[in-house]
């Protein structure tokens, strides 16, 4: 049985940890070699065991703010592999505030990596999937791109930016053979996630947003990778320029007792 990216080479950004690694591990488990880019050179069991899956997987560490960085670890993979036919952007930090009191280092930095960070990698690996005739861009934004979120402010921001990038990148590159879609998760399980709710005083916080998800739960990072598979397989040939939520119907509308 052969698997839905099989002959696939696929690049993945944010690939130590959490959506990244999962998504590293799911394509690699549907044949595809995997080059995975991440700030943390330090990654999880999960990328790990892709490589196990595909032995020709290679990693690479790096800052998506670096633009020498991104272009030459693109070229290098480019040079290994043989060419590229998916990307993932996975790449992101949290941050927020109040605006009025947001400092602008602090919306600075969440708007580099974010938003910037994904216009740069696609800036660099665009060419490498345009020479190979085609192929597959998953941005990952988030359900705050979509609505907003007391105190979300410049994460909201660089989110909802990613998400007219990824309409109008899949307008300027669909004849080009490029579908371009965007995943959305919702409040998902992940290093940052426990990062930023794990704090001391946090838990009926925590508990109010789990609520908020319909399905009564937070979401696995698997879960974005199974999505994020469909959208980068064949299988999801006639889809571009899509705002996918994987959310458990966090954005489906409100609950009200019950």
């Amino acid at each position: 049985m052969t698997g839905r990216l099989d002959g696939k080479v696929a690049f993945i950004t944010g690939a130590a940890s959490g959506i990244g690694a999962a998504t590293a591990l799911r394509f690699a488990q549907e044949g595809a070699v995997i080059a995975g880019f991440d700030l943390n050179d330090k990654v999880e069991p999960d990328w790990d065991e892709a490589a196990g899956i595909a032995p020709a997987s290679t990693f690479a560490s790096g800052d998506v703010r670096d633009e020498d960085r991104v272009r030459e670890v693109i070229a290098q993979a480019v040079a290994t592999h043989g060419g590229l036919d998916i990307v993932m952007n996975s790449a992101g930090v949290a941050g927020g505030g109040m605006v009025h009191m947001l400092e602008q280092d602090a919306w600075d930095h969440v708007m580099d990596i974010n938003a910037k960070g994904t216009y740069l990698v696609n800036r660099h690996a665009i060419p490498a999937l345009i020479e190979r005739g085609g192929g597959s861009v998953v941005n990952v934004a988030s359900v705050e791109g979509i609505e907003g979120f007391m105190g979300g402010s410049v994460y909201n921001a660089s989110k909802g930016a990613v998400i007219l990038l990824t309409k109008n990148m899949a307008i300027d590159y669909a004849r080009s053979g490029i579908r371009v879609n965007v995943v959305c998760p919702g409040f998902i399980e992940t290093p940052l996630f426990h990062a930023v709710f794990g704090i001391e005083g946090a838990q009926a916080f925590q508990e109010q947003i789990r609520e908020a998800h319909q399905l009564g739960r937070f979401g696995k990072p698997m879960e974005i990778a199974n999505a994020a598979l469909f959208l980068a397989s064949d299988e999801a040939s006639f889809v571009t320029g899509v705002t996918l939520p994987v959310d458990g119907g966090y954005t489906a509308g409100h609950r009200f007792g019950g």
